[in-house]
């Protein structure tokens, strides 16, 4: 019996996407790519193949960020997806690394307990001690598999990691080489090769980069959806996958529900109403389009197995508020003031009111 996974790496839950497109794909491909650059960017974007099959959209943006994105990949520097939280930078990493090397799993996720062995490699410690420094006893972190192999690598929140091992990349992308001084040798990046980093300066414990290392990468920043109607086509669409597991059928009630979240944090994470009319203080958190994600799917978990089985404001309002209340003095003023200034007085939106304010007692 097959085993159903909590979650599919792209290139899993996106196989018959990408194998469609490398059918379709006439131009010319990159040593070591599985697409071409336009296959590539036909992938991210989405949309109709000469045969009739439908790509579905991974990014929902600006297409001219992801052409500079993979550009940038055929090129001897690094790809930086810049950004504030919520940005898709993570998604869109590793949709690149599935469409171009047909592996996102090559990744280290950064933070402040990363050292230099976690980028370079590392050593198990039983065989070097029988054996001493040798190569089965050598173990290769991702980026080494990836200058092997000829592939992508990851590095989510590089600016989490120390500044003093954030710069033990330099080498690596500036000689595409890693030196391993105890075994007398080096290893040479294949072609293809690259790496892909993500970082954001809004969160609290970010290092700032050096700019030696700076030079060694090309920044795209990723912006936040421009209108409501796009940061809504996002959340549906990556609630749709969760929906599908939890066999919730997401449908016209559900949809206006998600508009609904989408606008409270708009409004507030921008500090003004949609008509621009009224002023808002701004919570502390960042509200971001993957808050909101989280909240609507949390919220789909409360409906299907504690209230009604329909997204409701009575399933999605704690969620709403826990996104917003951080700092519990300053934002709880902050929530309080949006219910009075303008839930209270939009039309439709009683439930959130009387339920915002009830669990605020």
């Amino acid at each position: 019996m097959a085993k159903e996974l909590l979650r599919y790496y792209a290139e899993q839950q996106y196989a018959e996407e990408l194998e469609e497109l490398k059918k379709a794909d006439s131009d010319s491909k990159p040593k070591n790519w599985n697409l071409s650059p336009q296959m590539v960017v036909k992938y991210l974007m989405g949309g109709k193949l000469k045969n009739g099959f439908e790509v579905s959209s991974k990014y929902i943006g600006d297409q001219r960020l992801m052409e500079i994105a993979v550009a940038t990949l055929l090129t001897d520097r690094a790809l930086l997806l810049y950004g504030l939280p919520g940005t898709a930078k993570s998604w869109v990493s590793e949709h690149l690394a599935a469409a171009i090397s047909g592996d996102s799993t090559m990744i280290i996720q950064g933070t402040a307990g990363t050292g230099e062995e976690q980028i370079k490699y590392g050593w198990n410690y039983a065989k070097l001690l029988s054996e001493g420094p040798t190569e089965s006893a050598l173990v290769a972190t991702p980026i080494m598999t990836a200058m092997k192999n000829g592939k992508i690598a990851r590095i989510e929140e590089l600016t989490r990691i120390g500044a003093d091992v954030q710069d033990s990349l330099i080498t690596i992308l500036s000689e595409k080489t890693l030196a391993i001084p105890e075994l007398n040798t080096e290893i040479q990046a294949e072609t293809g090769f690259n790496i892909i980093a993500t970082a954001n300066n809004r969160d609290k414990g970010v290092n700032e980069m050096s700019s030696a290392l700076k030079r060694r990468f090309n920044t795209v920043i990723l912006p936040l959806p421009e209108d409501i109607d796009s940061e809504v086509k996002i959340v549906k669409q990556r609630v749709s996958g969760f929906s599908k597991r939890m066999d919730i059928q997401i449908g016209e009630p559900e949809a206006e529900q998600i508009k609904r979240v989408v606008t409270i944090f708009r409004e507030l994470r921008s500090g003004a109403t949609q008509d621009n009319k009224t002023k808002l203080k701004q919570p502390s958190g960042t509200l971001s389009t993957a808050e909101a994600i989280s909240v609507v799917n949390n919220g789909l978990a409360l409906a299907k197995y504690f209230d009604n089985g329909s997204l409701s404001a009575q399933s999605l309002v704690s969620g709403i508020i826990g996104a917003v209340i951080k700092e519990p003095v300053q934002d709880t003023i902050v929530w309080q003031e949006y219910l009075e200034t303008v839930v209270k007085r939009r039309s439709g939106w009683k439930d959130i009111y009387e339920i915002g304010t009830k669990d605020l007692e």
